[in-house]
């Protein structure tokens, strides 16, 4: 198996994986709560995501690691963390704002990095050690951007049928 197929075969296996594990454990302990109370784990998860910064660490990934892959993913996780963070600490009605535009910019920030990660002909060996982040981390971010996409669309939709209810 060459590497890269063995790159990708690892990404896939960890997008099914995480995707039962969201299906059997996530979705179910969070798909009763309150909204604000169902995005908390989500957006401590997300609060990690600073680890993308390793990216442009020398030595920790190859020095032939493209910057054109490397920069826009570490910055971009960092401001992925920022808003994670800053959703954490207004989470009332006003911070579902800041949840909505983290969430939109979290999911574009990874679907980004594959992208440039294609665009700049990422060798998996010039990952490093940061290797398990798009291999590991990345799937599971995804599965949980879902879910916060699931929590946020459902809990505005449940809002707009009670009303329906209440005015007919």
């Amino acid at each position: 198996m060459t590497p890269t197929l063995g790159f990708f075969v690892s990404i896939a296996f960890s997008l099914v994986a995480w995707g039962l594990v969201t299906v059997r454990y996530i979705w179910p302990r969070l798909r009763g709560l309150e909204q604000s109370d169902a995005l908390r784990p989500i957006l401590l998860v997300h609060a990690f995501r600073f680890l993308g910064l390793a990216f442009l660490i020398p030595g920790v990934v190859s020095p032939e690691l493209p910057l054109s892959f490397a920069r826009p993913a570490a910055y971009g996780d960092l401001a992925a963390a920022t808003l994670a963070l800053l959703s954490l600490l207004t989470l009332t009605r006003g911070g579902v704002v800041l949840a909505w535009a983290f969430n939109l910019w979290g999911s574009f920030d990874l679907l980004n990095a594959f992208y440039h990660a294609g665009s700049a002909g990422l060798v998996p060996g010039q990952l490093g050690a940061t290797y398990f982040i798009p291999t590991f981390v990345v799937p599971m971010l995804l599965m949980t951007h879902i879910v916060a996409f699931r929590i946020l669309l459902r809990r505005r939709h449940d809002a707009s049928a009670l009303e329906r209810a209440g005015t007919a």
